[in-house]
């Protein structure tokens, strides 16, 4: 697994979005966070097209990545956001190319279909971090965030360090144990949309982190079913979650149609018997940490933390 060269002010990040559409009051303001953190930009028109609810056409979306890949004066890529479009876009990159010309790729969500590529078939380190139209911009975007955003991508062959919650966050135990691993995941939604694909996630000997946003408490319980009955989690060495952003149940008013989100754990991912770590400080949620995804780390759930070693 290559680790891509670390970021330094006066780099230039190319901006891009694999997925949804930006709107435009706020692109500018995104431009602006990024200059402020000291690196030039590079606008990718994927920043300001729109096809009902992509970001331009599949064939611009995956040119201009490919492009910024390409493009050795670009020294980063950040996506601007996501949405839903980047697995629709997989076919079209150039991997062989990409895989010769590793860079710092940064952002979360809908941007995990990306994560599982770059990870297994291009064989590089990725950055699980917030991004520019969406985190960056906002008037609670915090100092433990920017701190382990900036580290991540200005230090990218640091070792031997530890992801620490946010502070008042505490890290919880599931299951006892420890675990050593690849990291990686990102987006359960997109973690279990990869099944059955010529870009599915591995999971065998890994250490898998999960988070959603906004989904029902039973589409959690599919989704992690399915990854279940496809193997995905007896592979993991471990399990890392993540923040569950409004997944509650769909009638709130009649809690006895549902399912709590820890029970579905307890249910699904407890029988695994891997070693499990919750309420990791990451996903959509501030103050949120950036992952090193493709790096090895390794957990101890009784002292609750987790050391990135390479």
């Amino acid at each position: 697994m290559r680790i891509p060269k670390s970021l330094k002010k006066g780099d230039t990040i190319g901006l891009v979005s694999a997925s949804s559409p930006t709107p435009s009051e706020v692109l500018p303001r995104a431009i602006k966070a990024i200059e402020d953190l000291g690196f030039n930009v590079v606008v990718g028109e994927t920043c300001k097209e729109r096809h009902g609810y992509l970001a331009g056409k599949d064939d611009l979306r995956a040119q201009e990545i490919n492009e910024m890949f390409r493009n050795p004066e670009i020294d980063g890529i950040f996506c601007i956001r996501g949405g839903y479009g980047a697995q629709r876009i997989l076919p079209l990159l150039d991997l062989e190319m990409i895989k010769e010309n590793p860079k710092v790729f940064a952002g979360y969500s809908d941007v995990t279909a990306l994560h599982i590529v770059f990870n297994q078939l291009c064989q590089f380190v990725t950055f699980h971090s917030p991004m520019p139209s969406t985190e960056f911009i906002k008037e609670e975007m915090d100092d433990y965030t920017w701190n382990s955003f900036l580290t991540s991508v200005m230090d990218t062959e640091r070792t031997d360090y530890f992801l620490e919650n946010a502070p008042g966050n505490p890290v919880k135990v599931l299951v006892p144990g420890e675990a050593t691993g690849e990291l990686v995941g990102g987006n359960l939604t997109l973690v279990a949309s990869s099944l059955g694909t010529p870009y599915e996630i591995d999971t065998k000997g890994k250490i898998l982190f999960l988070e959603d946003i906004d989904e029902y408490e039973r589409s959690v319980d599919r989704m992690l079913t399915q990854l279940k009955l496809a193997g995905k989690l007896d592979d993991a060495a471990g399990i890392l979650l993540g923040a569950w952003t409004n997944c509650g149940p769909q009638n709130p008013d009649k809690p006895e149609q549902s399912l709590r989100l820890h029970t579905i754990f307890e249910e699904i991912l407890v029988p695994t018997g891997k070693p499990i770590l919750m309420d990791i400080t990451c996903g959509h949620v501030l103050p949120t940490m950036t992952l090193p995804l493709g790096k090895k780390i390794s957990f101890n759930t009784e002292l609750r933390m987790i050391k990135v070693m390479g």
